[in-house]
């Protein structure tokens, strides 16, 4: 038996396969390279901008074919994409030959789902509401000599153009001798060189945790752990990356000076439209703090562009601030309404064809600054 996985979205995601990988090896399937090999076909699907969503529908339907040549081929979708009840109805809906069809927090139990299709071949979908962090599915990892270690899921911040909170659920921290077991070993297979620390929101790690462990602690307790690696994460919010996080990230050598710092908008305005928590000028303070303490760290950043009634002055101001950061790289977005956030809600949705422009000058500046860097 074969199995093929499509991922869409964020490293997250990526990572995520990777158990879904190990839940399907368990039950004898092998990996495959190709669609029409497989007996199962997994969609891990996300929800962050309404491209990803489409792109599923499509490639979903595009195996209604392979399902008639192959009756006993299994087709299952999961993950922040079908967490939305009305996404999930309308996939049971408009294509019959989906067999299975769960959320985020339902994940553990795919083997369950599969055995139940082969049983009887009936349908299954299922939505949980929530669910804890699950340790005991490890992984199957794909991602050459890096390995993905997944600290926390979920957010709090509730930005108000963004899915997350909403279909990962509230922000929960795994223990941190559950994350330094793992990454011992990670260490002791001797194949990885490099270890990423993942979450929607890393620098808020430990939080919720009784005792708390800071993010800056949870990086110095593992760089104390023996072995030749070096150690990187993503992605940090503003807010909450701290003195301490940056002259942890200063002064432990196994640390990449490396940051992804999420900016989303150059304007005050928009920035608390979007619900960010943080100025224009508290932004500022932080890449300045960052120059200042690791001279030689790489700063790579997000942004929204046509966030609704954003003006042409605002966008200017964002504009602005990426020539300030002169960021190593930036990933440049138009806003996507999500169904369900407050920013869809929102009046002064802004025209395609001015998010296309804009987005086209954020990204023909930062190239223009790579090529004066070169």
């Amino acid at each position: 038996m074969k199995y093929y996985i499509v991922t869409y979205g964020c490293q997250m995601n990526v990572h995520e396969s990777e158990k879904i990988a190990t839940i399907l090896e368990r039950m004898g399937y092998q990996n495959c390279q190709t669609r029409e090999e497989a007996d199962i076909i997994v969609f891990n699907t996300c929800a962050i901008r309404e491209g990803a969503e489409d792109r599923v529908f499509g490639n979903v339907g595009a195996l209604k074919k392979l399902k008639k040549q192959n009756k006993n081929l299994i087709i299952a979708l999961c993950g922040c994409m079908t967490q939305k009840e009305k996404t999930a109805d309308y996939i049971m809906r408009t294509f019959p030959f989906v067999d299975i069809c769960i959320g985020t927090f339902n994940l553990p139990k795919l083997g369950d789902y599969i055995e139940a299709v082969k049983a009887g071949r009936r349908r299954q979908s299922e939505i949980l509401q929530e669910g804890d962090i699950d340790e005991t599915i490890p992984y199957t990892r794909t991602s050459g000599d890096n390995a993905w270690v997944n600290i926390m899921q979920g957010c709090n911040n509730f930005c108000t153009y963004c899915i997350v909170p909403y279909v990962k659920g509230r922000e929960k921290s795994r223990k941190e001798d559950a994350i330094l077991s793992e990454i011992k070993q990670i260490i002791n297979e001797g194949k990885y060189k490099k270890i990423t620390l993942l979450g929607q929101n890393v620098n808020s790690y430990g939080k919720d945790l009784k005792p708390q462990v800071s993010f800056a602690q949870l990086l110095k307790d593992i760089c104390r752990l023996d072995g030749d690696f070096s150690l990187s994460f993503m992605t940090s919010h503003p807010k909450d990356l701290t003195d301490e996080v940056i002259d942890t990230v200063a002064n432990e050598e196994k640390i990449e000076k490396y940051i992804h710092l999420p900016a989303q908008s150059g304007d005050n305005r928009i920035l608390k439209l979007m619900n960010r928590k943080y100025t224009r000028e508290d932004y500022i303070k932080i890449i300045d703090k960052i120059h200042l303490k690791i001279p030689n760290c790489r700063i790579t950043s997000d942004y929204i562009v046509g966030f609704p009634t954003e003006t042409e002055e605002e966008f200017s101001r964002t504009m602005s601030l990426v020539e300030y950061c002169h960021y190593d790289n930036i990933f440049a977005f138009m806003y996507s309404p999500r169904e369900g956030t407050v920013a869809s809600k929102m009046e002064g949705q802004i025209d395609e064809k001015i998010k296309h422009d804009r987005v086209n000058k954020l990204l023909a500046l930062i190239k223009n600054q790579q090529k004066e860097d070169k």
